[in-house]
């Protein structure tokens, strides 16, 4: 989406609880956006942070905007819980961050020109994650970036069943697998030598942790699929995680579900900075420098 967008009147304010420095920018954002006669609810941890009683953000209302100040982990704990079409400007307090748009430096040149209208949007997809089993009711979630089915520090390796639109994929034995998004493909999936793939694809990838079998490889399924994967290991430790900040226990026999969620999440753009150029300045790709002056080959 691109052009000019509507006018931004409501603003939630979401802050890295963590982080000192990321409740300041929240007060000094808020004033900076007030004195612009703009609706603005900071977060509830960050108002008690700043002994401050006023209405609070909530997950569940309605924003033009939401600023999320911190890193990709705020961003995300945001994205899975905001309503859909919400846009999400995502500002980087820390190092890293594959999924915030822009560094502390160039907050207030940004809010400009979404003021303005003069920014666009980017909808990653969501998927749809269900825990379910006979002994217990069903639990439900939402992740942007990953669900992951892992052992216990201290467990053995376990034994999973995986299914995709009714069809078998593979009975294998390994240290878990990494279902993701491709917008999660850069977080977990990265580290367990899984593929990089483009945020806007629609797909949805499947990355074994430490299998047993080396012929056992990642495999990238349509977004579309229907993805089971069942545990078939008893008496080990064996634990659910959604996006590295949810978790559940995964019991024998029990199926994690993913499907491709109907909402979506909507990040706000106003660089050009595209993806390639994320990837090779955030993973040092050809980063060595050219000599200068002429001073070598």
């Amino acid at each position: 989406m691109s052009g000019r967008r509507p006018k931004v009147r409501r603003v939630g304010v979401v802050a890295k609880r963590s982080s000192r420095e990321a409740v300041e920018t929240a007060a000094e954002l808020a004033e900076w956006l007030r004195r612009r006669g703009l609706e603005v609810f900071l977060d509830g941890p960050t108002l008690a942070a700043l002994g401050r009683h006023e209405p609070a953000f909530s997950p569940a209302a309605d924003y033009d905007l939401v600023v999320a100040l911190g890193g990709d982990g705020t961003l995300l704990s945001v994205a899975r819980a905001l309503r859909p079409g919400i846009a999400i400007l995502g500002v980087n307090l820390g190092n890293l961050g594959f999924l915030t748009e822009i560094g502390r430096a160039e907050l207030y040149p940004a809010l400009v020109q979404v003021l303005a209208g003069k920014y666009r949007t980017e909808a990653r997809s969501l998927f749809d994650v269900e825990r379910r089993g006979d002994s217990r009711g069903a639990e439900h979630f939402r992740v942007l970036n990953d669900a992951v089915i892992t052992k216990s520090a201290l467990s053995r390796i376990i034994e999973l069943t995986m299914v995709v639109d009714g069809h078998l994929i593979a009975r294998y034995r390994s240290d878990g697998v990494i279902i993701s998004t491709p917008t999660g493909s850069t977080a977990y999936n990265l580290s367990a030598a899984g593929p990089i793939l483009h945020p806007l694809l629609p797909v949805a990838v499947l990355t074994p942790i430490c299998p047993h079998a080396l012929s056992l490889r990642p495999i990238v399924v349509p977004g579309s699929s229907h993805i089971e994967v069942t545990l078939e290991t008893q008496r080990e430790e064996v634990y659910l995680t959604l996006d590295g900040q949810e978790g559940t226990e995964l019991r024998y026999h029990e199926t994690v579900a993913v499907t491709q969620s109907a909402a979506a999440v909507h990040l706000v753009k106003v660089s050009d900075r595209s993806f390639y150029d994320n990837l090779r300045e955030k993973l040092r790709w050809g980063g060595l420098d050219r000599p200068e002056d002429g001073g070598g080959p």
